[in-house]
């Protein structure tokens, strides 16, 4: 009798631990569906890598960054939450967490949205793209020095020049070592104040010039080489240089109208180092030559050629534009002499500063056509174009056999601001 009230006992007991475990299980899961969804929030998968993370994070900020949309509460917002997800998802130990037990769960372990609450979102953006982060971890104003700039060339099509794209570009570039914060220490009990300078950097020397005369001089510490600080164990992920290779991308946007040459500055996007601020990513546009188009400011210029019998009786011809969806209608009903310049107004390249304004307005575009004539002609053919051309009630230009060819009025020459010259409004 007994033994069986203690086995009875016993089961009730396993009953009741197995209970608490399930209960504790799915109060993680309630708490971790009714918190923030941070994946979502960045738009990744749960078994999303840091790469996507950060890509997404970069991607989304820059878009929904306060400068950007001004007066836009909900991008505001949008923003904070972002560099929160990304806070959280981008430390594996956090991130460990957050998937277990939700967001109660990093509040009960002092982590983000804690006690401690979120670092500035303003910062965090900083990291990737720049800017003024305030103070450094000892809450001290920083003031290092910056960094130099890294210049890259891109080329670009015409095409991409006139409707705008964004490219994405691969680069690789040093961190800070994201372990150590920059020390090299593999924790902070390994970094120890230099015993030959003290921790100055500094160290005095004495010279001794002659009986009774020494010399004093400052000169850097070569024990700590200046740094006023030895580091004991290095940090295993840098090896104690502090810093390393990552893989990064940067969304370079090209916007409508820019110009061969023009740059596109990433500041703070260059090598990091903890002794300086990094310096910026310079892009420079180079425009590729494109196959019928040449460009001068926003102007753009091509040439055609026609036949002489078009040059004489007028011809209707089109060409593609540069946004390789229109076509230019070229129309002319009169005489079209050699080096004749057409002008279509408002179908040249965009203005850049005024689309960035909002209201695009566009350049000319100069068509210069060239007449192809006959290789040879038949006797018939001669006294045929002879006996058109010999009439007497036939008006010829002005020009004459006599005018040098470096005049402004030449033969077979007529600028747009000439009478002769078409103009299509």
């Amino acid at each position: 009798m007994f033994a069986s009230s203690k086995w009875h006992a016993s089961q009730l007991l396993r009953a009741a631990v197995a209970a608490l475990c399930i209960f504790t299980l799915l109060t993680g899961l309630a708490s971790a569906a009714a918190g923030k969804d941070y994946y979502n929030i960045l738009g990744v998968s749960r078994d999303a890598s840091q790469q996507e993370i950060k890509r997404q994070y970069k991607t989304l900020s820059r878009k929904h960054h306060p400068d950007k949309n001004p007066g836009d509460e909900k991008a505001h917002e949008r923003f904070i939450e972002l560099a929160q997800a990304y806070e959280v998802l981008s430390d594996d130990e956090k991130r460990e967490i957050y998937n277990r037990y939700g967001e109660e769960g990093l509040k009960n372990q002092g982590g983000p949205g804690g006690g401690g609450g979120f670092h500035d979102p303003f910062d965090i953006f900083a990291q990737f793209f720049g800017g003024h982060v305030r103070f450094n971890q000892r809450g001290g104003a920083r003031a290092k020095p910056q960094g130099p700039d890294v210049h890259i060339r891109i080329p670009v099509s015409l095409l991409e020049l006139y409707t705008g794209t964004e490219i994405e570009v691969d680069i690789s570039k040093q961190m800070i070592c994201s372990h150590c914060d920059g020390s090299g220490a593999a924790s902070s009990d390994d970094i120890k104040t230099c015993d030959v300078c003290g921790g100055n950097g500094m160290r005095i020397v004495k010279q001794v010039l002659g009986p009774g005369i020494v010399q004093q001089m400052q000169t850097t510490c070569d024990e700590c080489n200046g740094k006023g600080k030895k580091i004991a164990k290095p940090c295993p992920h840098c090896k104690g240089t502090r810093v390393h290779r990552e893989a990064d991308f940067l969304a370079v946007r090209v916007e409508p109208g820019m110009a061969d040459g023009e740059q596109i500055v990433f500041e703070g996007e260059a090598d990091q180092h903890p002794d300086h601020e990094p310096g910026s990513v310079v892009f420079n546009l180079q425009q590729q030559k494109h196959s019928i188009f040449e460009r001068h400011g926003d102007n753009l210029h091509a040439e055609v050629t026609i036949t002489l019998l078009e040059a004489l009786v007028g011809f209707s011809h089109s060409i593609v534009h540069v946004d390789e969806k229109t076509h230019i209608q070229l129309k002319r009903t009169s005489v079209t002499p050699p080096g004749f310049i057409h002008k279509l107004q408002g179908k040249g390249m965009p203005h850049h500063q005024r689309a960035s304004a909002g209201s695009t307005k566009y350049g000319d575009m100069f068509v210069t056509y060239w007449i192809q004539f006959p290789k040879s002609l038949d006797s018939g053919s001669k006294k045929q174009i002879e006996s058109v051309l010999s009439k007497a009630e036939i008006e010829w230009d002005g020009s004459s056999s006599s005018t040098k060819l470096g005049s402004v009025h030449h033969r077979g020459q007529q600028a747009p601001s000439e009478p002769g010259a078409h103009e299509e409004l």
